[in-house]
């Protein structure tokens, strides 16, 4: 990497936001939920029911993947199908409360496993990881995930 290119401002908060994304992806967690089964059940946490199709896009993975995911998933009670209110050939996907209470549990496990490592910190250290957060969150809602489509 040329120097001018490694020393620039973005290199280096991508530089550190990757470091911080494989610390965080390292995280141990029970429940044996996988990345891909989190991730999915947090998007319908968050965004509501939703088509397989839309699902699998905005997870980056395939239709099939996505479906078999999907009935793993309901086998365990963490999701739901359900037709659309509005169209009847349409299957959204719901989380249920029992997927709801796994990703809080997942959710938890992780930040105690976070706050083991930060408790190992200074007190500036963590002061400024805590301001940083704003800025953080800000950056990540600078990339629109129009993935979904308008059809939810």
């Amino acid at each position: 990497m040329d120097s001018a290119v490694r020393g620039s401002p973005a290199a280096e908060v991508t530089a550190a936001l990757e470091r911080l994304t494989r610390l965080v992806l390292r995280l141990n967690t029970p429940g044996g939920l996988s990345l891909t089964s989190a991730a999915t059940l947090g998007t319908l946490d968050r965004s509501g029911p939703c088509r397989l199709t839309e699902l699998a896009a905005h997870e980056g993975v395939t239709q099939p993947a996505m479906t078999q995911l999907v009935s793993r998933l309901q086998e365990a009670g963490l999701v739901e199908r359900a037709g659309d209110a509005h169209d009847g050939r349409v299957v959204r996907v719901h989380i249920t409360d029992a997927g709801r209470a796994a990703l809080a549990e997942r959710r938890k496990a992780r930040a105690d496993a976070l706050a083991r490592l930060l408790s190992r910190l200074g007190e500036d250290e963590r002061a400024s990881l805590i301001a940083a957060l704003p800025a953080i969150d800000s950056l990540t809602r600078q990339m629109p995930d129009d993935r979904f489509g308008a059809s939810r």
